[in-house]
């Protein structure tokens, strides 16, 4: 799941995005309104992390020619302007929840969950293709009578395939929903997170098309 987080704070930025890819989040981070407005024009994030006090273009701006290009991802404002007047403005522009600055990570986290649930988006309470059930809140993973602990990046690669059932993602498909954009990944990243899973959950949950990429197989 693909995060756009938009921080100039270059010590609340990396804070953030470490928790996101501990969270097992792919995550983009952009430090200024207008790279913020290209990258939402180009790409998609099931959801978006977004501070107000921005260079070069403020964030209700951004905010506000999201909603007008009806971007219904899923908005959370991060900011240090806690004035109620402030709070009401993010919202009538669209954001879907406001938190100010400090705040706790494990409370941005929450959030953010309930915001995708909230949007229909692809954090259901347990994924599941009656093989293996992944657990989202927990990044736990039940295969008959077991229940495994994913890391993070297991969790992922699990999740990404779960989504799709009966469909093959190649390796590529698999790096763009796991790795954010600046993350140096090596070639045999996947291979060596889809040997963890089957490790711990067996051979047979995550087939191999050969020259194609991997799929998990559809509920029967």
């Amino acid at each position: 799941m693909r995060i756009l987080l938009v921080e100039d704070d270059l010590m609340i930025g990396e804070a953030v995005s470490i928790a996101l890819k501990d969270a097992a989040y792919a995550v983009d981070w952009v430090k200024d309104g207008v790279t913020a407005d290209g990258v939402l024009e180009n790409a998609e994030h099931q959801a978006v992390l977004l501070d107000l006090g921005l260079p070069k273009r403020d964030g209700l701006d951004v905010l506000r020619r999201l909603r007008q290009a009806r971007n219904t991802a899923p908005v959370i404002i991060i900011t240090a302007r806690d004035g109620i007047d402030d709070r009401i403005k993010g919202l009538d522009f669209g954001a879907d929840d406001y938190l100010v600055k400090p705040f706790d990570i494990k409370e941005l986290l929450a959030r953010l969950r309930a915001v995708i649930r909230r949007r229909g988006g692809q954090a259901a309470p347990l994924l599941s293709n009656g093989q293996v059930t992944l657990d989202p809140t927990t990044r736990e993973a039940r295969c008959g009578a077991a229940v495994e602990a994913l890391s993070a990046r297991e969790f992922a690669v699990l999740q990404a395939l779960l989504l799709k059932p009966g469909m093959i993602l190649s390796r590529a498909e698999l790096e763009e929903r796991i790795y954010g954009w600046n993350e140096e990944v090596e070639s045999n990243a996947v291979d060596f997170l889809i040997h963890g899973v089957r490790k711990k959950l067996g051979s047979n949950i995550i087939k191999n098309v050969r020259g194609a990429g991997w799929m998990v197989e559809k509920a029967r």
